[in-house]
């Protein structure tokens, strides 16, 4: 009788399985675990989660490590994703003369246009023009409003900027009524005595004249070539209630242009090249024409080009693989980057078009071999690099109840998806494609601009709900839940992730609508696409419609709407597809780390 270990290494978790060997050569599954991925996955770091995970699934069944006669661990090929933008013209706004801004709490309606000045020195100028006033911290909104009625007796006061959060207060003071725009932090940096316009849009409404860049000129007089200028200024209007514009003066607007670039996609026999800026698709089907593909580059100098020399240099650095590191697979996948508008007063963004890429690196054997030295050397157990990650996890899929052979694999994990089919001569042919759940997290991440990967990872797992008063939500699927107790006033009017009995807020003006829409869209382009891609390869003559039934298996399988867009998709053909239940007690969990206890000297016997 001997104990030994199933050890798969993914890009998000680790899992083990534990299993004995009888005096007759029968398999028993005794145990599993899974702990948090230690490191980049395939390099030496991962050494630390798999002793960590070892040890809780041996503690499981009441024995220690050095019972073990062996650990089979996967291969694990790295997969980095990062997103290289498309050729965006960027407008750098010097001395802060321009700004776009949407606070919470603007008030009034319409547009005011005029010369920006400090409300202490617009009694001051001619009173032959239209002035915006500017209100500092330092003036209470008593006495600011007290001061614009009488300007108003001699001057035409078009608009009001405040720096602090007090324009209602202001606005209910005006004997005439006019836009005012608050919150705007650094209001001493605005250039003063420029030609502006403020806009304000009714409750319910978006601005129309500050987002449209033909608006703008027909305000300021601009030219073609001036109007070109603002279309970043504009497109980071779109959406606001608020808005304030001020013109620049001659000679401060510089431009930068930084190329998206070029890959060039390498394959056995030809190569492709195509432009970042043509969009994902395009660059999807330059793939499917060379594969499979031996080596990605991208051009010197340019958006992508940084990132894949980026790649290939971390990958580098972390395997120590000696000679050139090279790229295996990509998904390309649309989306939008919020752009910071630069020398903006308020944090001001342009949402640009933007492609997102998983590159999936493909490394020597040396890397996991110096994983399985480095194991066997602390643990003192033999270890064994034993199989592909589709192959193992084919092998895992099969204890799921209700499958038979032929059978297809979906492993969706946190780096890669895999694809595998099984046949009932026990032939397995597999496809490891970049793109899986950290696309996913990046993905959002990046659309959304939270700047927080923790939050959006769970976005990704949990549907949202929207606070509407202390004791109710409205769920994203426009159900409502009351509660007993009152919620804490810190969450009201917030959308929130319902993270199983906690609510996570999401500092964001975005709607919980919105957020929704751009989870689900971000899912579909990766894991559905993905699915087809990796199937289409690994199907009978290529055609998905040969594949009899598909089991999910890996940790996005766990995900609350993954597998039903999957099955979605799938259903077009026929074929029948859902979360995998490894042993019958794992779930769609635990597919390779089984699978490697059962090609165990190639029996698959099991008790």
């Amino acid at each position: 009788m001997k104990y030994i270990a199933g050890v798969d290494i993914g890009n998000s978790t680790t899992e083990v399985c534990i299993g004995l060997i009888n005096d007759r050569g029968m398999l028993k599954f005794l145990a599993s675990a899974n702990v948090e991925t230690t490191g980049t996955k395939g390099t030496p770091s991962n050494v630390e989660g798999i002793k960590n995970a070892l040890i809780i699934a041996m503690d499981r069944v009441h024995k220690k490590m050095d019972d073990l006669s062996v650990i089979r661990i996967n291969e694990a090929a790295p997969v980095i994703g990062d997103t290289a933008m498309e050729t965006i013209t960027e407008t750098i706004i010097t001395e802060s003369t321009m700004i776009g801004h949407n606070p919470d709490t603007p008030a009034g309606a319409g547009i005011g246009t005029g010369y920006i000045y400090p409300i202490e020195e617009i009694d001051k100028l001619p009173c032959n023009r239209s002035y915006i006033c500017l209100v500092s911290k330092d003036t209470g909104y008593e006495q600011a409003a007290e001061k614009i009625n009488r300007l108003m007796e001699v001057y035409e006061i078009s608009a009001v900027v405040v720096q602090e959060d007090e324009a209602v207060l202001i606005y209910n003071r005006l004997n005439k009524k006019i836009p005012i725009v608050d919150e705007v932090k650094y209001i001493d940096k605005i250039e003063i005595g420029m030609k502006a316009a403020v806009e304000v849009a009714p409750e319910g409404h978006t601005i129309t004249r500050l987002s449209n860049p033909y608006g703008i000129a027909s305000i300021f007089q601009l030219n073609a070539e001036e109007t070109r200028h603002v279309v970043p200024i504009a497109k980071s209007f779109v959406g606001s209630r608020s808005a304030i514009f001020i013109r620049t003066p001659k000679g401060s607007v510089k431009e930068q242009s930084i190329k998206a670039g070029e890959l060039t996609i390498h394959g056995e026999k030809s190569e492709e090249k195509v432009k970042v800026d043509l969009g994902a698709d395009e660059i999807m089907k330059s793939c499917n024409k060379v594969a499979p593909i031996v080596d990605i580059d991208g051009e010197s100098g340019t958006n992508i080009g940084i990132m894949i020399d980026g790649i290939k240099k971390n990958m580098h650095e972390l395997t120590g693989q000696e000679g050139t590191v090279k790229i295996q697979d990509i998904l390309a996948v649309d989306t939008l980057i919020p752009v910071d508008v630069k020398g903006a007063l308020a944090g001001e963004v342009s949402m640009e078009n933007a492609v997102g890429i998983a590159a999936m690196v493909k490394t020597e054997h040396l890397p996991m071999e110096k994983i399985a030295r480095r194991l066997q050397d602390e643990t003192g157990v033999h270890v064994k690099i034993a199989g592909v990650e589709a192959v193992m996890a084919s092998l895992g899929a099969w204890t799921t109840p209700g499958t038979e052979l032929p059978l297809a694999i979906l492993d969706l994990g946190g780096g890669s998806t895999d694809a595998a089919i099984l046949d009932e001569t026990g032939l397995v042919k597999s496809v490891h494609l970049a793109g899986a759940g950290q696309l996913i997290t990046l993905l959002i991440n990046t659309e959304l601009g939270l700047n927080d990967l923790a939050l959006c990872e769970h976005i990704k797992r949990n549907p949202l709900a929207k606070v509407e008063s202390l004791f109710h939500i409205r769920m994203e699927n426009k159900d409502i839940k009351f509660f007993d107790k009152p919620m804490s006033p810190k969450l009201f009017g917030k959308v929130v992730v319902m993270d199983e009995e906690k609510m996570i807020p999401i500092n964001s003006s975005i709607t919980m609508e919105k957020i929704v829409d751009i989870r689900k869209s971000i899912k579909k382009k990766v894991f559905v696409q993905n699915a087809i891609r990796a199937l289409t390869q690994i199907a009978p003559d290529n055609h998905i419609r040969n594949i009899p039934n598909i089991v999910l298996v890996g940790g996005s399988a766990l995900d609350f709407e993954i597998p039903d867009l999957i099955l979605n998709e799938l259903s077009k053909y026929k074929i029948v597809s859902g979360r995998g239940n490894i042993r019958n007690c794992e779930g769609p969990r635990n597919a390779v780390a089984t699978g490697l206890l059962m090609s165990y000297k190639g029996q698959g016997k099991v008790l």
